[in-house]
């Protein structure tokens, strides 16, 4: 037979379990609520973060560092979370020779650009640059550290110009021979000057041809000049055959 606590001590028994629940009950939801504070605090510290570090890479021939930094020298960075990449990115894309740039933040302060420059392949009407996608823009040339060819044409012609630019420096490459300028006129007509300094007048069709034609007979040409002359332009605006002009060296006129 069970030995039955006296009523006093039952109750004395549920009185302090009772009392221990609450307590062990409040002890959590002040662990909760010391633990949100902290976090809370945690939070707004790190989101009044600023940016401390910022890391420029990608293909910058052109682009300096300084060039990027004082792109973003006016965007707030004092503040890791609320710093818009959006803005950051909008201002180094105007640099005149950034092609694309990306931009991300990397926790818990640092700000990563990556930018690749524009490729120049030939000036274009004396004003731009044209890119190896045939889209014009302007930038310093002076950060140029080669010569570039010239374009000049139409507006609106620019990637037909790149194209046949081209074409014709991969034939011309087989003689030793490259284009300094090409020249697309009004009426679609194409002229060369070489790097040698001759002048090409290709017509308006048949260009491949032609320049083929060109290179068979401009070593002939050249061995049949007299002493004191230099081949100054080659006409092959015709069905067959091509005329020559020559200029003395001495004052490169046109005889």
């Amino acid at each position: 037979m069970e030995k039955q606590l006296p009523l006093k001590e039952e109750l004395a028994s549920l009185h302090w379990s009772f009392w221990f629940g609450v307590s062990f009950f409040v002890a959590v939801i002040v662990a909760i609520l010391s633990f949100g504070i902290f976090l809370n605090k945690q939070l707004s510290a790190e989101e009044s973060a600023p940016v401390t570090s910022i890391s420029i890479a990608g293909e910058m021939p052109y682009t300096t560092r300084l060039d990027i930094e004082n792109a973003i020298e006016q965007v707030n960075l004092g503040n890791f979370f609320n710093l818009d990449v959006n803005d950051v990115q909008q201002k180094v894309a105007e640099l005149p020779w950034v092609y694309s740039v990306s931009v991300r933040k990397k926790w818990p302060d640092e700000l990563k650009i990556y930018v690749v420059d524009q490729k120049p392949i030939a000036h274009w009407n004396g004003d731009f640059l044209i890119n190896e996608n045939g889209k014009t823009f302007q930038a310093d040339v002076q950060r140029l550290p080669e010569k570039l060819p010239a374009f000049f044409g139409p507006e609106g012609t620019e990637k037909i110009a790149l194209e046949n630019f081209r074409d014709l420096n991969k034939l011309l490459d087989f003689s030793q021979l490259a284009i300094d300028e090409l020249v697309l006129t009004e009426r679609f007509a194409w002229q060369l000057i070489l790097d040698d300094g001759v002048t090409i007048n290709l017509g308006r069709d048949n260009r491949v041809e032609r320049i083929q034609r060109f290179m068979d007979v401009y070593p002939e040409i050249k061995l049949n000049k007299k002493q004191d002359q230099q081949v100054d332009y080659v006409d092959l605006r015709y069905d067959t055959g091509l005329a020559v002009g020559w200029k003395t060296i001495e004052n490169k006129e046109r005889v």
